[in-house]
This record gives C-alpha cells, sequence and structure tokens, in this order.
C-alpha cells in the first residue's frame, strides 16, 4: 500500500493541491498564448480528457495581457509560466491568474522576486518554484561545481523557499524536473523530507510519445509508489491531450486515482484464436469518451481469459469462433466471433447505467 508523503494543502483555484488530495493532473497549452480562440479551444480540449489545471506560457506582455479573456472563457485553473521577467507575473496576477510558476534559474534578484511575492500574498495566489535541470544557473564555486545535477537542483530550489518563507509566503509548491530519470527521483527524494509543502512530479523534455511515455511513466510513477508528489504533468512532444492521458493511466496504474476505462488485454500469442490487437483497439476507440471508472477485459485464449475477463466489470474470453460475455463476474452471453464489439459495448452500457441508477437512488 502507498504511503503518501505528508506536505501542506494549498488551493490553485478550487483545485486542492497537497494535505492528501487527490493527485491533480495537469498540462501544458502549445498555442500562442496571444491567440485566444486557439488557447481557450486547446484548453477545453484538454478538460475534456481530463486535464484538471492548466498551464500557459508568458513569454510576452501581449500573452500576459491576454490572461483574463482566457481565464474568462475556461473552468479550470489558470497558472502563468514565468520566465526571465518578473514584470510578466505581475501582469499575471493581475488578470487573474490562479497560480505562478517561477523558475529560480532565470529570475534570482531578490527585489523582483519579492515584488512577486507581495502581489501573490495579497491575491492568495500560490507560486509554484520550478527548477529545470536545463536552467541551473553555473556553479559559482568549486564545493558547487562538485556536486551531482540533483543536488545542484535541491540547492536552488531550498535557496528559494527560505526566500519566500523570509517574505512572509508560503502558498509554495515545488518542482525538480530533469531528462535524466535518475536525476530526477534523486531530486524529489533528497528534497521530500526537506520542505513541507507540496510537490508537482514531472520528466522534463521527456521526447516523443513512443520513448516520452516510459520515460515519464517510470520516473513520475517510480515516486508515486515511494508516496512522493502532490500534482503532475507528462511532458510530451505530442497533443497536450496525450499527456492528459498518460498522466491518468500512470495514478491508474498505482490505484491511485480512477477515471474511464481500465483495459485489460492479452499480449496474443500462438494460442489466440481472434484479432485480439484489432478488437482491444477498437474497443479502447469506441469507449474513449467514458469517464467513470470501468474495468473492460479483452482475452484471446482460455489459459488467462476466463479469470481475467471474470474478474473485469465487462470481459470477453474468446475461443474459436465464439466467446463469453462476462459482466460483474458472471457469464452472461456466448456470442459468435462477428458479434464480439457489439455485445462487450451493449454490457458496458448495461454496466454504466445500472451504477448511475444506483447512484442516483442513493443521492
Amino acid at each position: 500500500m502507498i504511503v503518501r508523503r505528508s506536505s501542506r494543502r494549498i488551493h490553485i483555484g478550487p483545485v486542492p493541491i497537497g494535505g492528501g488530495a487527490p493527485i491533480a493532473v495537469q498540462s501544458m497549452t502549445c498555442t500562442d498564448t496571444r491567440d485566444v480562440q486557439a488557447t481557450v479551444a486547446q484548453i477545453k480540449d484538454l478538460e475534456a480528457v481530463g486535464c484538471e489545471i492548466i498551464r500557459v506560457a508568458v513569454p510576452n506582455r501581449a500573452a500576459a495581457l491576454a490572461l483574463p479573456a482566457i481565464k474568462q472563457a475556461i473552468r479550470i485553473p489558470l497558472v502563468a509560466d514565468i520566465h526571465f521577467d518578473y514584470r510578466l507575473a505581475l501582469l499575471a496576477l493581475e488578470g487573474g491568474a490562479d497560480a505562478l510558476r517561477l523558475n529560480p534559474g532565470n529570475i534570482r534578484h531578490r527585489e523582483h522576486v519579492q515584488a512577486v511575492v507581495s502581489a501573490a500574498k495579497e491575491r492568495s495566489v500560490p507560486i509554484r518554484i520550478g527548477v529545470n535541470a536545463g536552467s541551473l544557473p553555473p556553479p559559482e564555486s568549486p564545493q558547487e561545481a562538485a556536486k551531482s545535477v540533483s543536488e545542484r537542483m535541491v540547492d536552488l530550489a531550498l535557496g528559494q523557499v527560505r526566500l519566500l518563507e523570509s517574505l512572509g509566503f508560503d502558498l509554495i509548491k515545488v518542482s525538480l524536473k530533469a531528462f535524466d530519470v535518475p536525476t530526477t527521483i534523486e531530486a524529489y527524494r533528497l528534497i521530500a523530507d526537506r520542505i513541507p509543502y507540496p510537490l508537482h512530479l514531472g520528466i522534463t523534455e521527456a521526447g516523443t510519445p513512443s520513448a516520452g511515455i516510459i520515460r515519464s511513466a517510470v520516473g513520475i510513477g517510480t515516486l508515486l509508489y515511494l508516496g512522493i508528489g502532490d500534482t503532475l504533468r507528462v511532458s510530451l512532444t505530442a497533443d497536450p491531450r496525450e499527456e492528459v492521458r498518460v498522466g491518468w493511466e500512470i495514478l491508474k496504474s498505482l490505484g491511485l486515482r480512477q477515471r474511464g476505462v481500465v483495459l485489460v488485454s492479452c499480449p496474443t500469442c500462438g494460442r489466440t484464436e481472434t484479432d485480439v490487437i484489432s478488437l482491444a483497439n477498437e474497443v479502447e476507440r469506441r469507449l474513449q469518451g467514458v469517464t467513470e471508472p470501468i474495468k473492460v477485459a479483452v482475452m484471446g485464449c482460455v489459459v488467462n481469459g476466463p479469470g481475467e475477463a471474470r474478474d473485469a466489470d465487462v470481459g470477453l474470453a474468446a475461443g474459436r469462433g465464439r466467446g463469453a460475455i462476462f459482466r460483474e463476474g458472471q457469464v452472461v452471453r456466448t456470442v459468435a466471433e462477428a458479434e464480439y464489439l457489439t455485445a462487450l459495448l451493449e454490457e458496458v452500457e448495461k454496466v454504466r447505467r445500472e451504477r448511475a441508477s444506483r447512484s442516483m437512488a442513493s443521492d
């Protein structure tokens, strides 16, 4: 059983972070923030697949000035991502941002941080201290140069935490991201017991989906299994909706949260007597819009098929030309191969309707 690290709770808009709250799934738009229409459209697409907090880049004044219109048109909390120019953070706060991400690697002057903290404190807006391995400042001493990247990341984050605390500010969240998975894991482990604040997880610049999903699942999944992490963003060179889907799958695989379909399907082998690959892919596609938790099994042989199908909410144990459809542990139908997809989807709908009816009755 995973025992989660204890942390203080903050709120990004209405979403609680830390303090035992559910681990929130975030993403970041890849639109030009100045294009309000495109940015809002992408945020709504992300919300539809389960994104709970959205971050937008604020690289210039025009982007900052677009935030009020974006904020007014969306429902999920909006985080402004700020680098280099503290004045953009001030504009973002004026525009209604629900949180800020500041990079201590490139916003370093105390008076600039103090100005941002003062404005954030006045509005009760949290600040994420977002350390990236790729934007660490150069070492200032031989002793610092001798440290590992993860140690330098932690030192930079702790320095910024102490600065914010000295300014009377504690609505803090921290992230320490690197492309290298062991570096990222070590950085979070080093800081986890040294601060009381929630931690935002991610493997930065993880790459294209083929490798980036694996890299993110290993890094983020390891930390979550260790009980570390209060919110996450999967960083992929892809449509950001894929980031959200992967984030949810990581949480679902560890039993930390449930949303939508968990699909159990066999890897196929010489015993398989139906086209499980095509069938499983089509089942997954057809059920993408389902948001309530439901476990569906698509199995292709007699070894593990009946057991996995019986264990699922709805399952198929396929044989030669015919298969058994299970619903909540019982065989409810035996169908011909041509009916596998239709029968499976019909039983999924029955389970959804029954659960909805029970939920309404209990209310």
